[in-house]
């Protein structure tokens, strides 16, 4: 099975710009009950980024509570850790457990396909176990 078969297409991502404050990228969060936004890339040959929950928590323990002075480009991975949509998903699969990362994008010629997430991943286990 290839990870285009599995993933969370493009379209039903959240994005957010890498100039935004980071609480806009929370309330985004909040307002979508997403644990992850996509961070756009700023120029077409830049990197796409992944912005989390763990990334403003760190973020909100390095600065004591106050995130009003950070943009989403200070905290965010990028570039994103990603993988083609043509990858075996076992392949994804093990490099998420190896690496201990919950979310790869999927990216091919440096255009953002969509997300690959172990909720993704599990599901379809499951649905071969019934």
């Amino acid at each position: 099975m290839l990870v285009k078969e599995v993933m969370t297409p493009k379209n039903k991502l959240i994005s957010v710009s890498p100039m935004a404050p980071v609480r806009e990228a929370l309330k985004l969060m909040r307002e979508h009950k997403v644990r992850s936004v996509v961070v756009e890339k700023s120029t077409p040959s830049g990197a796409y980024g992944l912005l989390t929950f763990k990334n403003i928590l760190q973020s909100i323990v390095a600065e004591d509570g106050d995130i009003d002075l950070l943009n989403v480009y200070d905290i965010a991975n990028t570039p994103a850790v990603s993988v083609s949509a043509l990858m075996d998903v076992k392949y994804a699969a093990k490099m998420m457990v190896t690496n201990s990362i919950k979310r790869l994008l999927v990216i091919d010629n440096n255009e953002l396909y969509g997300i690959l997430t172990m909720s993704d991943i599990i599901a379809i286990l499951m649905e071969s176990v019934e």
